[in-house]
């Protein structure tokens, strides 16, 4: 591997450890975003709402106050001035005006004697002009209104706010009544603007602090709210894995602490459940391993007498009577099915007890199938493709076991040839046993390991116990192998067992847990 593979593993290995952490705390991380987004529509409403309310008050007064003075100097200065002034007066008089207490420039616009336009501006003839007017404003201005008993005056003092070069104003004018020069105003109110946006950095500065505030105080309240769900968790977690006694330490009387409580009642009920049920199996293991250790000592005193009717069928004499020779094959056939059964008892009680072991050694695959089927008379019914020298560290009477029920069930359910194939995948041996027959209804492919099983009610009785592929099973479970069931697509059932090259990790820790009942087995296998 190169730096740069490693590397950039190494930043993928760290984003997934981001990503999970970030999953677990996906609902802390919830709470936090919740709380934050209050926080900053609360925030940014009012800071909002309060930038509003004081622009609305700064540039109200300053606005009142400008157009007060403004006003009260055209009455009283421009008011003053002859109809037809020349332009020094009106310069004169604009410079006095705009030395008023809101220093805003003037614009004084009138007829002369000759009826040319004069201007007087405090800026001198380069400062504020009639150019800086708005059309609608000079048009507003010039409108005479008629007088009545609701309008006192013929013309009235109006005004709008402008922005020029990013710095806003406030413009305005206004004619003297009774005839007399027209004036604007110009008021700069960049103070105010500035003003405006130390109150809109101040909201700013208040509004980020409020939202860290509320991460902050989001943080709190998770650790205060997920502690005792986190604890919920590991306690679910410890009572998956089968501790049983978990309990949650219980505080307080709010939801959680009733939270805790029904955990602990539940986890409690089902303690004293498993407990029963637990009792409850062992009881009947026990009775089954009793009854069948039981039933072993008159099954061998049967079988005996057993073997000697059998001796007397055989016997070339005749000495048999005709009439109760089926009465005896009977009770042979069923003396040996009754002895076959509680075998598969005593296996079956060895499994759930889990005080099977397994005693491994190296075992040619091809050959133990070989003697499987020598032993039990099937060369001429079984075709077998196996190769020499696939060499797997197994359990030979336990192997014998499963291929014994694999094949014996293909020969008695399945038609004939029945086809035994192996080969080698990775760590592991595949045995494949395929019958020609009909092959396994849909609806019993589920069920064909289970104890017990039969395919058919209306036969309850048959040649087995209904617990041989169940023994298998359990067989090729104990090696950490498995077996399937399926129907061939050109017919006839398939039973394929999968088992590792080599069993030896599993069976030391198999027997290492079950040593203390090695001496039960043994028995059993006596």
């Amino acid at each position: 591997m190169t730096d740069a593979q490693g590397g950039f593993r190494g930043w993928v290995a760290a984003r997934k450890g981001v990503w999970s952490r970030l999953r677990f705390t996906s609902l802390r991380l919830r709470l936090v975003v919740v709380f934050g987004l209050v926080a900053l529509t609360a925030a940014v409403s009012a800071s909002g709402i309060a930038y509003w309310l004081n622009r609305e008050a700064v540039l109200t007064r300053t606005q009142d106050a400008v157009l007060r003075d403004f006003e009260q100097e055209m009455q009283n200065r421009a008011g003053l001035l002859p109809q037809e002034p020349t332009q020094d007066e009106l310069q004169h008089t604009a410079g006095q005006m705009a030395n008023s207490s809101q220093r805003f420039s003037v614009l004084l616009v009138a007829q002369d004697a000759a009826g040319q336009p004069a201007y007087g501006s405090s800026g001198g003839l380069d400062g504020f002009t009639l150019a800086d007017v708005p059309e609608s404003l000079r048009t507003a201005v010039n409108e005479k209104q008629q007088v009545n008993s609701t309008n006192k005056a013929e013309y009235h003092l109006y005004w709008q706010r402008i922005v020029e070069n990013d710095t806003p104003y406030l413009i305005a004018g206004t004619k003297v009544n009774g005839g007399g020069p027209t004036g604007y105003m110009l008021k700069s109110l960049e103070q105010e603007a500035k003003d405006l946006n130390s109150l809109a950095w101040s909201l700013g500065i208040a509004t980020g602090l409020a939202l860290i505030g509320s991460a902050l105080l989001a943080q709190a309240a998770a650790t205060t709210v997920l502690k005792p769900v986190q604890r919920l968790g590991v306690a679910a977690r410890r009572l998956g894995e089968g501790k049983l006694d978990t309990r949650l330490r219980v505080s307080g009387t709010d939801e959680l602490a009733d939270l805790s409580r029904t955990f602990n009642n539940a986890a409690a009920a089902l303690e004293k459940r498993v407990a029963d049920m637990a009792s409850r199996d062992e009881s009947s293991r026990r009775f089954v391993a009793d009854m069948s250790h039981e039933l072993r000592t008159p099954l061998t005193a049967i079988t005996a007498v057993t073997e000697v009717l059998e001796e007397e069928l055989e016997a070339e004499s005749g000495s048999m009577d005709p009439m109760i020779e089926p009465a005896v094959r009977l009770v042979v056939s069923e003396t040996r099915r009754l002895n076959d059964l509680v075998e598969n008892l005593m296996e079956v009680t060895r499994f759930d007890a889990g005080t099977a072991r397994l005693v491994l050694d190296d075992v040619d695959v091809a050959d133990q199938i070989t003697a499987c089927i020598d032993a039990r008379a099937w060369l001429d019914a079984v075709d077998l493709d196996a190769a020499r020298g696939i060499v797997a560290r197994l359990d030979p009477r336990r192997l014998d076991v499963i291929l014994a029920n694999l094949i014996g069930n293909a020969l008695k359910h399945g038609g004939s040839p029945v086809r035994v194939a192996v080969r080698e995948a990775d760590d592991s041996v595949v045995i494949e046993v395929r019958d020609h027959g009909p092959g396994i209804p849909e609806d019993v492919l589920p069920h064909v390991f289970d104890r017990f099983y039969k395919a058919s009610a209306s036969r309850p009785r048959s040649e087995g116990s209904g617990l041989g592929l169940s023994i298998a099973l359990e067989n090729a479970h104990i090696h950490g192998g498995e077996i399937t069931a399926a129907n061939s697509p050109e017919g006839g059932a398939v039973f394929t067992l999968t088992l590792p090259r080599d069993a030896s990790d599993l069976a030391e820790r198999l027997n290492n847990g079950n040593g203390k009942n090695a001496d039960d087995e043994k028995k059993g296998d006596a």
